[in-house]
């Protein structure tokens, strides 16, 4: 018996189905899409030239340097709770699938979308116990429309201390620390080191300071409001055990687990399914199997879905849910569970996207994709012609392509559209592409 090559695969998979997506160039695209997210001062090998550089002003209340970092979603506040999650999922995809990088040739590329948010996490963390989690105010910032680099409004800056706590945020920016630490161990060993230093000191603040932060930084509750911290703890000590092998982070797993089995989701919000997951990976205990596969079963069969088959958990951004799903079902697969039935269901996620839906929820990528975007700078033209309010309200297309940004989706009927106004559906999201992007990273390594 031989072996398939990757290319009969492929084209097995272009009769068996309806379609067929070509994963490796929405791969790619998507990097493009963390390079239109860029804050700060831009490299010289930017490649999505119509950003420029935009808030070199950003500053700590002690005029600590917090330049860099991704701006959120089609707006220009740096939250850095997202952006953890999304680095942590970034950062999971490159280490357990980066033979699929290799294969689309952008192993640099995401090595590199890591390492600008992981930089401005060192910068953030500015002492032990003082951790800066936000920058821009949401409020302030949602009240203009316009490109990054002619902002003028207030940019404060929100931190977490021992007596305005975040476990939430510290532990997953510990994870996040953690995951990138073994990303760049082999390329980098330095900066690995000062990545899994910083890992282990805001772990133990989130540990020790317990509280949420959204709690703490209240202005985030415009956006994003943490629901529990002991999952993200629980996350995050799975990062460290991984990334360290001290049994003491088992230990913070054992005396938290049974809090967090109730918690359904996996998102910016809810780590569960993502710490049992890399719980089972890494210590081979079967009840972590057993929940895993008891979650995955209970989603594909009992969520709703819409009727062409989206799995439909939330109307905001309900296909970055779904493609977190399908990255989870992809690893339970890895882990050999259910693996037919599970990868089954996460390609039939993720080509939902991509077209078998009806269209494409992914920016520049196949027919009739989103040209209207909730998303500010590329709705803008360039300077120095004017972008404001009727910008956002006009009906022409946004000027500029935000190549594999991944729109939040239909609604509960399959319906969708295309109006910058409705950013519950047309809004992008660093955590949008984040699990996307890591799932497309296994479709090319596995030769779909």
């Amino acid at each position: 018996m031989h072996l398939l090559e990757p290319s009969a695969v492929f084209l097995l998979c272009c009769i068996s189905f309806s379609a067929c997506y070509d994963y490796t160039t929405v791969l790619q695209d998507s990097l493009l899409f963390y390079e239109a997210q860029r804050s700060g001062k831009l490299p010289s090998d930017q490649r999505v030239t119509w950003r420029k550089d935009s808030a070199l002003n950003d500053k700590g209340n002690d005029g600590e340097d917090l330049t860099g970092g991704y701006y959120d979603a089609g707006d220009y506040v740096k939250f850095g709770f997202p952006m953890a999650f999304t680095t942590t999922v970034l950062s999971w995809g490159l280490l357990d699938h980066e033979n699929g990088y290799q294969k689309a040739n952008s192993v640099d590329d995401c090595r590199k979308a890591i390492k600008w948010a992981t930089d401005w996490f060192l910068k953030a963390h500015v002492s032990a116990n003082e951790y800066y989690g936000q920058v821009g105010s949401g409020t302030v910032d949602h009240a203009s429309w316009g490109r990054p680099e002619d902002m003028t409004m207030e940019r404060p800056a929100f931190k977490i201390t021992t007596s305005a706590p975040g476990s939430d945020l510290a532990a997953e920016t510990a994870a996040a620390l953690a995951a990138a630490s073994l990303v760049f161990q082999s390329v980098d060993s330095t900066y690995a080191a000062t990545l899994l230093e910083h890992a282990k000191q805001l772990y133990d603040f989130g540990y020790n300071y317990r509280g949420l932060f959204s709690d703490s930084i209240t202005d985030s509750q415009c956006c994003y409001t943490s629901t529990h911290y002991e999952d993200e703890l629980v996350w995050g000590a799975a990062w460290l055990y991984r990334a360290t092998n001290d049994q003491k982070y088992l230990g913070y797993v054992d005396e938290l687990y049974s809090t967090v089995q109730s918690m359904y989701g996996f998102d910016w919000d809810q780590k569960f399914a993502g710490a049992m997951t890399m719980l089972y990976k890494v210590t081979k205990d079967e009840k972590y199997a057993t929940d895993l596969k008891n979650y995955c079963d209970y989603v594909i069969n009992s969520s709703s879905r819409t009727p062409k088959g989206l799995i439909f958990i939330y109307d905001w951004g309900p296909a970055r849910y779904a493609a977190n799903l399908a990255f989870i079902f992809m690893q339970a697969a890895d882990l050999g569970i259910n693996a037919d039935t599970y990868r089954a269901e996460a390609k039939k996620q993720i080509d939902y996207i991509l077209g078998d839906g009806g269209r494409s929820y992914v920016i520049g990528y196949g027919d009739n994709y989103p040209t209207h975007a909730h998303h500010r700078s590329s709705s803008c033209p360039d300077a120095p012609a004017t972008c404001d309010w009727n910008t956002y309200s006009g009906t022409q297309p946004n000027v500029h392509v935000l190549y594999g940004g991944m729109v939040g989706g239909p609604d509960k009927n399959d319906a969708f559209e295309d109006l910058r106004s409705d950013w519950r559906h047309t809004e992008v999201g660093c955590d949008y592409n984040a699990a996307f992007q890591s799932t497309l990273a296994h479709f090319v390594e596995l030769g779909y």
